[in-house]
């Protein structure tokens, strides 16, 4: 794998650190602020809705520069972001401040992902957003405790300094250890971006990301009520099972990345049925600390970790280019947004089981929007043959087969 891959997580985990600190120090933040602790909570559905909305916009008005070029724009304006939010002497800047980190964060996810496929071959494209996408999950296992322990000791502002420093840092090892790269072809204009939209298909592929990441973080957004109040934890205990819980989705994300070039949809097709039992189980278990526990390790490593497939998905039916990526993210978080928000609404409503009912739904719903490529697959494997050889278990049925794997990989690479 290149090491610009490597340096791409880099940045993916300062940006994710930042996306998480509000969560670790509401109550610091809420007294040094002068508002109240869901005044604090409100900046992270700000940073949600500002990736998800402003992201795309942003990776527009890049479209004509050179992918490197574009991550040493997004940086410096990463970089003021953070350091508005470490000055900030109010609400309002601090509001500000996460509008512009969460606007750039989202266009850098595209524009990295972009960048990591340009720089691999086509048929380890998925190891390699699997390489990048580990910034993610290391971001939520190390980046969040770390940043965390930061404010606790020395403040919440020193928290965002840190973070400052490390978007410094990645800044000067992408603009060492990233090679300068022209534009994909075919790129540079936003009639030639959009272009890929026209599918039916797309959207409803995009579409099963959302699914894919709602049902996962309907559950994952209450876990800590959920363990402490059903199933009977310790407040102090909580952290360190969400430490396993951030270990398993690194397992996972490596494993789904080195099966998502060959097995794409099967790979989504096992994850989503194995998360919607995962879930379902855990809400049936929820009493029992050991099924507990198990089926909130197996949420980890089935849920956000099918993100190397998706990507790949997504990539196959529109194309690897940063508005195609810089979408597909966005409709990932408009997951986050709706799996942490039906979530709460059956928590009030029905009790701290419900939002893992509802993440099992959410599951169910992502297996039938692939139904429409199930079917064309297999209708594709039992359609007219064009030679007399016997059917066999061999290449005819390996995913060359699938117009998937045919449209970013040639069947004679060499």
């Amino acid at each position: 794998m290149p090491r610009a891959v490597h340096v791409l997580a880099f940045g993916i985990f300062a940006m994710v650190t930042s996306e998480f600190v509000v969560a670790g120090l509401m109550p610091q933040m809420a007294a040094g602020l002068g508002v109240t602790v869901p005044q604090i909570g409100y900046l992270i559905t700000v940073f949600a809705l500002s990736m998800a909305l402003g992201g795309p916009l942003l990776s527009v008005a890049l479209l004509r520069l050179p992918p490197k070029t574009a991550l040493m724009v997004l940086f410096p304006l990463f970089l003021a972001g953070n350091v508005l939010a470490a000055t900030a002497s109010g609400y309002p800047a601090m509001v500000m401040a996460r509008i512009i980190t969460g606007v750039v964060s989202q266009a850098f996810f595209g524009v990295a992902i972009s960048l990591g496929s340009q720089l691999t071959r086509p048929e380890v494209r998925g190891r390699a957003v699997a390489v990048i996408l580990n910034g993610l999950m290391l971001g939520t296992l190390l980046g969040l405790p770390l940043a965390t322990l930061t404010g606790e000791r020395y403040g919440w502002r020193a928290a965002f300094w840190a973070i400052s420093a490390l978007t410094a840092a990645a800044a000067l090892c992408t603009l060492i250890g990233v090679g300068r790269t022209g534009r994909p072809e075919g790129s540079g204009t936003f009639r030639a971006e959009v272009t890929a939209f026209r599918a039916p298909r797309l959207w409803l592929t995009l579409l099963t990301s959302t699914m894919v990441i709602g049902a996962t973080f309907s559950a994952f957004s209450y876990l800590n009520p959920i363990l402490t109040q059903v199933t009977g934890f310790s407040p102090g205990t909580v952290p360190l099972l969400l430490l396993a819980y951030g270990a398993a989705t690194v397992i996972g994300n490596t494993v789904v990345g080195r099966l998502a070039d060959r097995h794409t949809l099967p790979v989504l097709l096992t994850g989503l049925s194995l998360n919607a039992v995962f879930l379902a189980g855990f809400a049936l278990l929820a009493r029992f600390d050991v099924g507990a526990v198990l089926c909130m390790l197996g949420i980890g490593l089935v849920g956000v970790t099918m993100n190397p497939a998706l990507v790949t998905r997504v990539q196959r039916v529109g194309n690897a280019r940063p508005l195609v990526n810089t979408v597909h993210s966005s409709f990932i978080t408009f997951g986050v947004v709706l799996g942490s928000a039906l979530g709460g609404l059956g928590l009030d409503r029905f009790g701290l089981r419900a939002p893992l009912w509802l993440g099992a739904a959410l599951a169910v719903a992502g297996l039938l929007t692939l139904v429409p490529d199930l079917l064309r697959r297999t209708g594709r494997r039992t359609g007219p043959r064009t030679t007399t050889t016997p059917p066999s278990d061999g290449p005819a049925t390996t995913p060359l087969a699938n117009s998937e794997h045919r449209t970013a990989t040639p069947l004679h690479p060499g």
